[in-house]
């Protein structure tokens, strides 16, 4: 018999009757291989594969038929953990088609959830429960005594999209709450992930089950190898037709401002381009910012309007009200009717909408597994994934430093484009504490059984938890930090209680997620929202400006600092809104792969001329400065160093640099020195370099903000600043440079 033959045979008679009513004629290599682990219902189990290559039906149907098997048990039979709700909305909608024929209740938890639906759960907890980290934190806190009733039953955990979790705190908040979930059953349950992008299954592994990662059984697509169609196309940065006092003067004026003002000439190029190749069928146009996001909406949108034609490109990101994104994936679903998404991540991840026939990428992508993800939206059913990359460089002159004369942002999409066909993908970090998840765990474990004892604290989160990289001695000294700022307590018997402060933090509703969320003013039109806008001193709003939001151009009309309420109306002319946000750090293969470009003489075919050009421009600038061979190079006011290393490397050695007295910054792939000669520079790099590596702790000590996650504040200093450390440092990498360095 076939393996597929075999493993369909493993099938519940009613799970393989709905596998032959969906016409399937075979099974995929996940499916294959994922059927008899998961229905022994023993082993951990990570299912990588591309997007829509059935990696959904490899976990499930032998789950569904595990649990037909078996009929139903009290409680909740499977916990499946998403980040995102768009993405349990659509896999509820997969998992009641088949679980209807099967007689499994399906249920989905988190923030749009009605509560009525909510409580007929809670009466009866049955089949299976789709949750995003956030609320199964809630169920945590608020519902804490009834935690083991419900999951009582537990059969199987699912994480799915297990790449977006690894190395962040988000994820670190996941690893604790599925080990509270074991605590709170008394048993080990199976934990079984999905993803399309693992850099490194043995780290992805050790994430699933920390401390046993060798015991999960992994399952790598070997039929996701499609054809790929590229194209990087180059741009000159060109200004805007009004610069920033003949904007002001027209605005004062009262004449009108369009987008095509105010747009560089190189976003003006893009957008035709975009416009004239794109429109008339599905594409997903990927951009690294909200803003960016809304700026090529819009521009996009006035091409509609000044050819007479329907508008085929919206807005997709996380500041847009629900009802907005999901009028998008609504349409993107909709084969009637072509659609361009301009989006950022929001549609980077599994949510099914349909076959789109290309990706357009703005900007450097993010990383060479974002990047991945993204690609892997097209190219379905056969045909092959196309991606184009738009990326724009400045003009050079005499004022242009030499990270910019390199065409960094070009190259560095060259050397990524060259990490993807190789299938090579960012591994998630190693070592890091997330101290401020862990001050979150245990503020929710207090909070769950209404005080815990200092020892059974330590045991769950750290000694045997995901925080084993925490010492009994640093958890001792977050301890008293925390009683020092009133955020717990400690009663007579020794049990940990919450104090005042940590009873605000605990019971106010941003408490659940990991992450910060800054304070944001929701922006509305004649009563409908449009969505939200974080707002500072930076970006004051006043009636009368102008915006871009949702790609559409709007004029702020109102501002109510009660409720944070902007009210806007529609207006000829905007520009989009500060979002904020920060970039991904580049990893060290990838900087040693944009040094392997320039010293690389080969074009690659799939550059369009202006891109050659400028990837030509950038190499000749590479040996007009010396850097085959020389580390530190001297630029007039500034001089840099370039280790072609990572941000970790980087961030390591300015920290160094600094703590010697020397005014460094970032500047890209390199960092920037001012006031100190090369000579200077160089001798000091190599005294480093004859030392031994310092202790990273006591490097970051020397940091002035350090205050990054959302409860770092609340840690004392020398936690604070190890925190700082094993999130930003890399002092081995560091010093292995500094000794290349002395040696060349």
């Amino acid at each position: 018999m076939s393996p597929e033959g075999t493993a369909f045979a493993l099938l519940h008679p009613d799970v393989a009757r709905w596998v032959w009513e969906q016409g399937w004629t075979e099974l995929r290599s996940t499916q294959t291989e994922a059927f008899a682990p998961i229905l022994a219902g023993e082993v951990d189990v990570i299912i990588s594969a591309a997007t829509a290559s059935g990696k959904t039906e490899a976990a499930y149907l032998p789950i569904c038929s595990a649990l037909t098997t078996t009929g139903p048990t009290s409680g909740i039979s499977v916990l499946y953990v998403s980040p995102l709700k768009a993405l349990i909305n659509d896999q509820f909608d997969r998992l009641d088609r088949l679980c209807e024929h099967l007689e499994i209740p399906v249920h989905r938890w988190h923030g749009d959830v009605p509560g009525t639906q909510k409580a007929k759960l809670l009466d009866d907890p049955s089949g299976m429960l789709l949750i995003t980290p956030e609320s199964l934190e809630a169920l945590f806190v608020l519902r804490g005594a009834r935690i083991g009733a419900l999951l009582g039953g537990l059969r199987y955990v699912v994480v799915d999209e297990l790449h977006s979790f690894l190395g962040t705190e988000r994820g670190a908040q996941l690893q604790s709450l599925v080990h509270r979930v074991e605590l709170a059953v008394r048993r080990r349950v199976p934990r079984i992930a999905l993803s399309a992008t693992l850099g490194d299954m043995a780290l992805a592994a050790e994430f699933l089950r920390p401390g046993a990662g060798k015991d999960v059984r992994l399952i790598v697509a070997d039929d996701d190898a499609g054809q790929v169609r590229l194209q990087v196309r180059g741009y000159r940065t060109t200004p805007p037709r009004l610069d920033g006092a003949s904007l002001r003067a027209a605005l004062e004026a009262g004449d009108e401002v369009t987008s095509e003002d105010t747009a560089e000439g190189n976003e003006l190029a893009i957008a035709g381009h975009l416009f004239e190749t794109l429109r008339g069928s599905d594409n997903l146009i990927f951009a690294n910012t909200r803003s960016e996001v809304e700026i090529f909406a819009d521009l996009l949108t006035r091409r509609s309007e000044q050819a007479k034609v329907p508008n085929e490109f919206f807005a997709h990101h996380g500041s847009l009200s629900k009802d907005l994104r999901e009028d998008v994936e609504t349409r993107l679903k909709d084969r009637t009717r072509p659609v361009n998404a301009v989006c950022t991540s929001t549609l980077e991840m599994g949510i099914d909408i349909g076959d789109v026939r290309s990706i357009a990428q703005i900007g450097a992508p993010p990383s060479v597994a974002t990047t991945r993800q993204r690609l892997g939206r097209s190219g379905r059913r056969g045909d092959p994934a196309v991606l184009r990359c738009y990326i724009s460089e400045p003009e050079i002159s005499a004022r242009t430093s030499p990270p910019d004369a390199l065409r960094a942002e070009l190259v560095q999409t060259v050397a990524m484009v060259n990490l993807l066909l190789e299938r090579w993908y960012e591994p998630p970090a190693r070592g890091e504490l997330h101290l401020s998840t862990l001050v979150q765990q245990l503020l929710s474990l207090i909070a769950q059984h209404g005080g815990v004892r200092p020892a059974e604290a330590y045991s769950a989160l750290c000694g045997n938890g995901p925080f084993a990289n925490v010492s009994s001695g640093r958890f001792a000294g977050l301890l008293r930090a925390l009683g020092a700022g009133e955020v717990i307590a400690q009663a007579a018997d020794g049990l940990l209680l919450l104090d005042v402060a940590g009873e605000q933090i605990v019971n106010h509703y941003s408490f659940y997620a990991a992450f910060s969320t800054p304070q944001e003013w929701r922006l509305v039109s004649g009563g409908r929202q449009l969505g939200t806008l974080p707002v500072s001193d930076r970006q004051p709003l006043r009636p009368g400006s102008l915006m871009i939001f949702a790609g559409r151009r709007w004029r702020i009309v109102g501002v109510d600092p009660g409720p944070r309420v902007v009210d806007l109306v529609a207006a000829p002319g905007g520009r989009p809104p500060r979002f904020g946000g920060t970039g991904a750090l580049v990893h060290d293969r990838v900087r040693q792969e944009m040094l392997a470009v320039y010293r690389d003489g080969s074009v690659p075919a799939y550059l369009d001329a202006t891109a050659a050009e400028l990837l030509s421009e950038g190499r000749r600038h590479f040996a007009c400065y010396g850097l085959d061979d020389r580390a530190v190079i001297d630029d007039g006011l500034e001089s840099y160093v370039f280790p072609w290393a990572g941000d970790r490397v980087l961030h390591t050695i300015a920290a160094a640099l600094t703590a010697e007295g020397l005014d460094v910054s970032g500047a890209g792939l390199a960092l920037a020195v001012i006031g100190a000669a090369t000579v200077e520079i160089s001798a000091l790099l190599g005294d480093l370099a004859r030392r031994p590596a310092p202790d990273p702790v006591v490097l970051a000590a020397a940091v002035a903000n350090k205050t990054v996650e959302k409860y770092d504040d609340l840690l004392p200093d020398e936690l604070r600043a190890a925190g700082y450390a094993a999130r930003t440092f890399d002092c081995p990498g560091a010093w292995e440079f500094l000794r290349r360095f002395v040696v060349s």
